[in-house]
């Protein structure tokens, strides 16, 4: 067997393409890589401040600096370093110097003004389900599993044009695998693979102070022979010592290439004649939106490493899921950092629902019966790495 229409579910659907740490189509958007920044863990100090005697031995440092754009930065490697006058009351005072850093894995990463941002994405995602088919005739085999591997590649290219706005391209490579387990017949299974993803954004923040920082961005993305999609993305976040917290919303609309969506597959028989079978999953697929919603938080837990967490409810047209996901960050300098992530559905609605399952018989579509969907299982796994320069 061959493909016969793309698996747009999945695509949109699965979990992390604009993204900085997320693999199919809604990943586009689950990753904007737009700036961030970490307040410090203390407060800001005045440049000048001095100490007796019986501090001598500087265990309490000066912090100096600018305080405003300090605070939006992480602090390490503070060095009180002993600045000593020599009078009758022998005063002394200690200064830190603070080295800044800017954690290229944050959600609210972007490059600033004639900097680039280049992200590459290496994942592993699959998805399943089983499926229960009530025949409206006579069928040799009604029950299957669904179930989809794949690989791929994903790269983004982002630019400052200021420091609050930047643009950005995208395009992925896949390497797909799907297949149509039934429990009795043969097994009906399909390869794809190419250059199906691509797309371009503008990414603006409008909020970057000591405690809450903002980002409203827009995307075109188009997935090949399938659909053109527009998205808006909307994050806020307020920081924290350590952390920032943050909440997010998406929306986008799917201007789908026909008016229906699903998986399928087509093929010959021995015989020559054309054979195709197809889950429905929404034939009136004209003005398609779907939405999304949670909150997140990105931890600095040393110098060098970070931990974001993010939690995701989404309208997806014909069925709702949540999902979790986690990404572990290593950053060694200013300008690369590398992250692990997971993620996987907690909840899906399409447990339990009954669809519209077609087949052709010479050529002819015909309902072959409702197929109930049992066991929906969703989940990807990657690997990033992140330059700015």
């Amino acid at each position: 067997m061959k493909k016969f229409l793309s698996v747009l579910a999945f695509a949109v659907l699965s979990l992390p393409a604009y993204s900085a740490n997320d693999t199919y189509a809604r990943q586009a958007k689950t990753t904007n890589y737009e700036r961030h920044e970490t307040r410090t863990r203390t407060r800001t100090y005045s440049p000048a401040q001095t100490y007796t005697a019986m501090s001598a031995r500087y265990d309490t440092p000066v912090m100096t600096g600018g305080a405003s754009r300090g605070e939006m930065y992480k602090s390490y490697n503070r060095t009180a370093i002993p600045n000593r006058s020599y009078a009758a009351d022998r005063t002394g005072v200690a200064r830190t110097q603070v080295k800044r850093k800017y954690y290229l894995s944050h959600p609210f990463f972007q490059p600033t003004a004639g900097k680039f941002g280049l992200i590459t994405d290496l994942s592993y995602g699959l998805a399943s389900y089983d499926m229960d088919i009530t025949p409206l005739g006579t069928m040799s085999d009604t029950l299957a599993k669904w179930d989809m591997k794949q690989f791929a590649i994903k790269e983004d290219i982002s630019y400052g044009i200021t420091d609050r706005l930047g643009v950005l391209l995208m395009g992925r490579y896949d390497s797909s695998r799907y297949k149509f387990d039934w429990s009795i017949a043969p097994d009906d299974t399909a390869d794809s693979s190419g250059f199906n993803v691509y797309g371009v954004g503008i990414q603006g923040r409008f909020a970057d102070t000591a405690e809450w920082i903002g980002t409203l961005s827009g995307y075109y993305e188009r997935q090949k022979h399938l659909a053109d999609e527009y998205a808006l993305d909307l994050k806020i976040g307020y920081k924290v010592s350590q952390a920032t917290m943050y909440g997010v919303a998406r929306g986008w609309w799917v201007d789908f290439k026909d008016e229906y969506y699903g998986n399928g597959m087509s093929g010959i028989t021995s015989d020559g004649t054309v054979e195709a079978i197809f889950l429905a999953y929404n034939m009136d697929a004209k003005d398609i939106m779907f939405f999304e919603g949670g909150l997140g938080v990105f931890s600095v837990l040393d110098e060098d490493w970070t931990l974001n967490l993010e939690g995701i409810f989404g309208h997806y047209d014909w069925h709702n899921q949540a999902y979790l996901k986690a990404a572990f960050g290593w950053q060694p300098n200013d300008w690369f950092a590398f992250n692990v992530y997971a993620k996987a559905a907690i909840f899906d609605s399409a447990e339990g629902k009954k669809l519209d399952f077609y087949g052709t018989e010479n050529g002819v579509w015909a309902l072959m019966g409702k197929a109930e969907l049992d066991n929906y299982n969703e989940m990807a796994f990657g690997l990033q790495t992140i330059f700015c320069f």
